[in-house]
Parts: C-alpha cells; sequence; structure tokens
C-alpha cells in the first residue's frame, strides 16, 4: 500500500491533510484492515473542540469498536455526511474518504506526526516486533 506523500501519519494510525489551518482527518488502510468490515461510525458534531490524542470519533466493525484519536488541537469545522450513511467506504478508500475536516490550532505541530515514508517504517517496525 502506498500512503498518499502529503499526509501526515500517527502512531494511532490516523491521516491529516493539512492545507493551511485547515485539516482532513481520517483513518488509514492499515487501521481499516484491522477493524475488519466496518459497519458504523459516530462522528462528532460541528464545533466540537479537538484535544490532540484525545478521542473524538468511533469507528465500529465486525469484530471491533475504535476510537479515533484526533492528531491536532483545533475545532471540527465539517463532518462528512457520507460517511456517517456509507461506513463501509472507509474500508474501500480509506485515504480518499475523511471523517471530518478541523481548524487546527497550531498548523505547526503537523510537523511533529510522522512523513508517508516514517509511518511505513513503523507498520513495518510493528510488524517485526508482533512476530517475535
Amino acid at each position: 500500500m502506498d500512503y498518499p506523500k502529503q499526509y501526515r501519519y500517527t502512531k494511532e494510525h490516523e491521516w491529516v491533510d493539512l492545507d493551511g489551518s485547515t485539516a482532513k482527518i481520517g483513518i488509514t488502510d492499515f487501521a481499516q484492515q484491522q477493524l475488519g468490515d466496518i459497519v458504523f461510525a459516530e462522528l462528532p458534531a460541528v464545533g466540537t473542540v479537538l484535544r490532540s490524542g484525545q478521542a473524538f470519533a468511533t469507528v465500529e466493525s465486525v469484530k471491533a469498536v475504535s476510537e479515533v484519536f484526533a492528531p491536532l488541537e483545533g475545532t471540527v469545522a465539517e463532518v462528512n455526511a457520507e460517511v456517517a450513511q456509507h461506513p463501509e467506504r472507509l474500508n474501500s478508500h480509506p485515504h480518499d474518504t475523511w471523517l471530518i475536516t478541523a481548524t487546527v490550532s497550531h498548523p505547526s505541530a503537523v510537523n511533529q506526526l510522522m512523513d508517508a515514508a516514517a509511518y511505513q517504517q513503523f507498520l513495518a517496525a510493528s510488524s517485526d516486533s508482533s512476530a517475535h
């Protein structure tokens, strides 16, 4: 899987596509693979304050319920209504299907997240350590 190079990634498997102070946030292909068939997504209300590292949404699959964590501080500007109606899009198009857009408080904080190459190394290291 090629991870979009313009995105930044978290160790909790969220992606961020930052444009100025507006960020689209979603879950990675790895996250959706781990979850399996996604059947429900509970998204926050517009205006919800995001705190970095705190859960802002829940994604439910046939085998697990998983929280989605805010990669950056900010405020929810828009919620992807299509995900609420068709959560399975997260399985088929995880990097094109955003959960929310947010107005980010500190856009430079995105530099603390992993780029695509670092995220792929993180995944490789995680799979190596779990194999032992």
